[in-house]
């Protein structure tokens, strides 16, 4: 239900677990429409409702794993039990590296994410640091979004920090390109000053149909975000070739390389210009390429077997994985 950047990114992580013969539960901790246990790809899934079951169940698990808000509850719960705990930074702010201080395993989303939580702990006295850490960059299988570009100049979350405002800016002052402005799962959407018609939105997209409702008809992503720790819309779009034009957040900056078209979020005349010389076929095509020359690098690092092998080093002797995510959903 809480179609976010993070959510997609941990369910990618624990599918390969799945894969390998684990079992793994999520439990909820936020309200959704679903009231009974279902299954994802695998994963077993406890809805909100049933969340005070968890306290009562948590001596069956032999990992837990939390991020975000749910990550203090669950590490009180992980040492009452004796029971080895993960936590997933997805950001750098302090009360993130606050709440993962002393866990067994830290997964930082990116190279300057654990720079910053190297600088945030060099004040730490060894016994609250985390045991061990790693980098797992939010994994994005081809297979699950490669498709044929359409011909849309696209948004992912019309929210002020993602850029929706400037995409509206910008789709006003190119009507030779057609727009596609895709809801968020979260935040305020802006919406248009003016109905423009060379616009089109439509409602929060789930991950598994991005390729075929999203990637399959946008020609360039925008993402102007004013904060992004990775950036996983982007390499998303990278699977399919699909040039991106990005403020230059560390995140995206790590995640894109050189093959990103770099503006500042507030120089509109440097984002017109960037996407008014992807309207040169020879220009886009060379940006493409990029793309997926870069794509293919970040999938061919190893991040989900350092990840599999850190999880199941924490595991039983049976390496039997029951597995407990506090997520949003």
């Amino acid at each position: 239900m809480h179609n976010a950047g993070s959510e997609w990114m941990l369910h990618s992580m624990l599918r390969p677990l799945i894969a390998r013969g684990h079992r793994v539960t999520v439990w909820l901790s936020h309200p959704g429409e679903i009231s009974d246990r279902y299954e994802i790809d695998g994963v077993q899934v406890v809805p909100f409702q049933r969340g005070a079951d968890f306290a009562n169940d948590i001596q069956k698990y032999d990992v837990l794993i939390s991020h975000f808000e749910n990550v203090p509850i669950v590490s009180g719960l992980a040492r009452s039990y004796d029971i080895p705990m993960v936590v997933i930074c997805h950001d750098n702010f302090p009360v993130t590296f606050r709440s993962a201080a002393g866990a067994d395993l830290v997964v930082y989303n990116s190279q300057w994410i654990r720079r910053e939580a190297e600088i945030y702990y060099s004040q730490f006295p060894p016994h609250l640091l985390p045991n061990q850490s790693i980098i797992v960059r939010p994994p994005v299988v081809g297979d699950d979004y490669r498709t044929s570009p359409g011909d849309c100049v696209t948004l992912v979350n019309l929210n002020q920090d993602k850029g929706g405002e400037i995409f509206w800016q910008i789709a006003a002052w190119m009507p030779e390109w057609k727009f596609l402005g895709v809801q968020g799962a979260y935040g305020t959407q802006v919406q248009p000053p003016t109905r423009l018609s060379n616009c089109e939105v439509i409602e929060s997209v789930p991950g598994e149909r991005m390729r075929d409702q999203v990637y399959g008809r946008s020609r360039v992503v925008l993402m102007p975000s004013v904060y992004e720790s990775w950036g996983r819309v982007a390499v998303e779009a990278f699977a399919s070739g699909i040039p991106v034009i990005a403020h230059p957040t560390l995140g995206l900056i790590e995640s894109l390389g050189m093959a990103g078209i770099y503006a500042y979020r507030d120089d509109l005349n440097a984002w017109l210009e960037a996407l008014g010389s992807l309207r040169d076929p020879d220009n886009w095509a060379k940006a493409s390429k990029r793309a997926s020359k870069r794509f293919a690098e970040l999938a061919a690092v190893d991040d989900l077997d350092v990840w599999c092998q850190a999880v199941e080093s924490m595991a039983t002797p049976q390496r039997i994985l029951r597995t407990r995510l506090a997520g949003r959903g």
